[in-house]
């Protein structure tokens, strides 16, 4: 019994604050309420229907695909920089602190900082007048629809590659250096060490990558919400679903958007490990 005593306060904890949170969830989404009231009238599936027949509410989707694209970007410069800076590379302290130190910053500074970068005649603006490029020729780079997810989108690049970093290079450390050492000696050039020996090693740290990714660019929300609160069509299903619950007081439907995401999320999770299943790496 002694294992389950110390698993009970946890056990608890995870219990109260997080599964009866989702039960509770599960439960307003086939209701009506509208977070105030007391009554809640069960109406099925309507607020699924609603969810799935109403184009502005669903189409939000799309704007997760320039997240996923700069997860993508942000996982190959992480992994790019952590391949270097693992073997012998001068300054390669400092340039570890320089890449994770954007981790390090709150979200909501890092928001006012890139408002400044972004805003007319900011910093960007001004870089770019120093390249002899016209001030008049400038989009408006949190302004324009066309561009503005680009903006919001390189902005979390700036912030989460220092994560991905940081767990990319602690899995490649971990590999003996002997192998290291051997493939030296067998004449392997870096390429082919990244290709047959680091690349294998740190298959499962990929992977756990790539379903962070996935999550977190349907989950976006600090960032586009402090920068531009949704406008301009840089709305996340996130930031729909809180307009929906607290500005429109229509709480079941956001409890089935908040559903759907996580049915969402957990399909990907499984069709990834169905893909690239767990295995026992043997690179000796």
């Amino acid at each position: 019994m002694t294992p389950w005593i110390f698993l009970l306060v946890p056990l608890a904890l995870l219990i109260t604050f997080g599964y009866v949170p989702v039960a509770n969830m599960f439960w307003y989404s086939v209701t009506d309420w509208n977070g105030v009231s007391k009554v809640k009238n069960f109406v099925g599936m309507d607020n699924y229907v609603e969810f799935f027949t109403r184009p502005e509410l669903f189409g939000v989707f799309r704007v997760s695909l320039y997240y996923l694209a700069a997860s993508i970007i942000q996982m190959s410069l992480a992994l790019y920089f952590a391949t270097i800076l693992s073997f012998s590379t001068r300054f390669k302290n400092l340039f570890k602190g320089i890449l994770f130190f954007p981790y390090l910053i709150n979200g909501v500074a890092i928001s006012f900082i890139f408002l400044f970068f972004f805003q007319p005649a900011g910093t960007l603006d001004s870089v770019l007048g120093l390249l002899g490029i016209s001030q008049d020729s400038l989009p408006l780079w949190l302004g324009d629809p066309a561009i503005i997810n680009f903006s919001l989108a390189g902005t979390s690049v700036w912030r989460y590659t220092g994560l991905n970093f940081v767990l990319f290079l602690g899995a490649i450390q971990s590999i003996p250096g002997q192998i290291y050492e051997a493939a030296d000696l067998d004449g392997a050039s870096r390429w082919n060490q990244f290709r047959y020996i680091i690349a294998p090693s740190i298959k499962p740290i990929i992977s756990l990558s790539f379903i962070l990714a996935v999550s977190g660019s349907l989950s976006v929300f600090e960032i586009p919400f402090i920068m531009t609160d949704g406008a301009n069509g840089s709305a996340t299903f996130v930031i729909q679903t809180v307009k929906t619950a607290f500005n429109n007081n229509k709480v079941g439907l956001a409890s089935a958007m908040a559903v759907v995401l996580l049915v969402i999320v957990l399909v990907v999770t499984w069709i990834q490990r169905m893909l690239v299943p767990d295995e026992k790496v043997d690179i000796a």
